[in-house]
């Protein structure tokens, strides 16, 4: 059976081989491709490399993603800050990938991680058995990642508890991880380092110590303001899901920019014309939830529908997405209806029909 998800480095290994191949620039220890080559990878080129075209994995700032491989380059750790669903993982993963080799050495950061999960733990049988030996050690990814001079990555840092936190570091401080029951001590290859994300929704939860903060250097990936930039987006990521699960039909152009439209203009709580003021809702309406709006719309419309895409299967996927937070939000949402959706003409009336009935109360 084929796996649901490959890893960039995988589903992209024709183009990281081809810019490998033709890459004349030089490259830092231990990377895989130079600095020019990762920011080609990422953002795409305009033309084939050996025959092979590269396509853009993130659509937005130049300048911010050679921000973040310079940052790479100098040793220094990556903090990629940010609303929830504006690809700080999916940047972090393709980053990974292309300078390493792999973007699998990965800490999910939770309330329940420990400093297990970032230093080391034990095979507890070989440990009775055996005693500390080297067999019996479990190395963490990024223990794995220091060993081969890999790049790890830590999701969601500020979800873990301060004290967990600041076991990172020593580690991007020294480069280096102790093994006292074993009497050794690890140090980082050349080509090791840490790229980690963090929610701007979750400061405050876990804040960050300064000594922290000073061993990453941040950069801030930013919601996507321009609408046809977004647009350009989430069309490419849906289709991509499309392709990656085989399932679901192409949804009409219109309706991919009416969806648009209408997130933008209940996160900036205006319309595009600036005549009316409307009510954010609370839910995170991020470019990654449009994208999901829209793949299950397809599915419903192939699976349970006309084979088309219509209004109807997008207001209920977008009433689902919008609506999980708090009541309020059923508020937020059905105004908007009311205010602005049902004086526009074509899919925008279509649209307020079909939500109607699921925003009754």
């Amino acid at each position: 059976m084929p796996d649901i998800r490959l890893p960039a480095e995988a589903k992209y290994k024709t183009e990281l081989d081809a810019l490998a191949a033709h890459d004349d620039k030089p490259r830092p220890p231990g990377w895989a491709l130079s600095p020019r080559a990762v920011e080609m990878y990422i953002l795409g080129s305009p033309k084939p490399v050996g025959g092979v075209a590269i396509t853009p994995k993130y659509v937005g700032d130049k300048g911010l993603i050679q921000v973040c491989i310079a940052t790479l380059a100098s040793d220094r750790a990556l903090m990629l800050v940010g609303e929830p669903g504006t690809a700080k993982s999916w940047l972090s993963e393709h980053l990974s990938a292309a300078i390493s080799g792999t973007s699998a050495l990965v800490v999910q950061g939770t309330a329940g991680t420990s400093e297990d999960h970032i230093k080391y733990s034990w095979n507890y049988a070989l440990l009775l058995a055996q005693g500390p030996t080297p067999e019996a050690l479990v190395p963490s990814p990024i223990l794995r990642a220091m060993r081969s001079g890999k790049f790890a990555r830590f999701e969601e840092v500020t979800r873990t508890s301060p004290e967990i936190q600041d076991s990172l570091i020593s580690i991007l401080s020294e480069k280096q991880v102790s093994v006292p029951e074993l009497g050794e001590i690890t140090s980082a290859q050349r080509g090791f380092n840490l790229i980690a994300t963090a929610n701007t929704r979750d400061r405050g939860v876990n804040e960050m110590s300064a000594a922290l903060k000073r061993r990453f250097n941040f950069v801030t990936v930013p919601v996507v303001e321009d609408l046809e930039q977004e647009i350009q987006i989430v069309t490419k990521r849906e289709a991509e899901l499309r392709n990656d699960y085989q399932v679901g039909v192409p949804p009409p152009e219109e309706l991919s920019r009416v969806l648009l439209t209408l997130f933008h203009e209940l996160r900036k709580g205006v319309t595009k014309d600036g005549k009316t003021k409307v009510r954010t809702p609370g839910a995170v309406l991020s470019t990654a939830e449009a994208i999901s709006v829209l793949f299950n719309s397809s599915i419903l419309a192939q699976q349970f529908g006309s084979g088309t895409v219509t209004s109807h299967e997008l207001a209920a996927s977008l009433v689902g997405a919008v609506v999980k937070e708090q009541e309020d939000d059923v508020k937020a949402l059905r105004e908007y209806m009311e205010t602005v959706a049902k004086g526009r003409t074509g899919p925008w009336k279509e649209l307020y029909t079909a939500s109607k009935k699921l925003l009754r109360g």
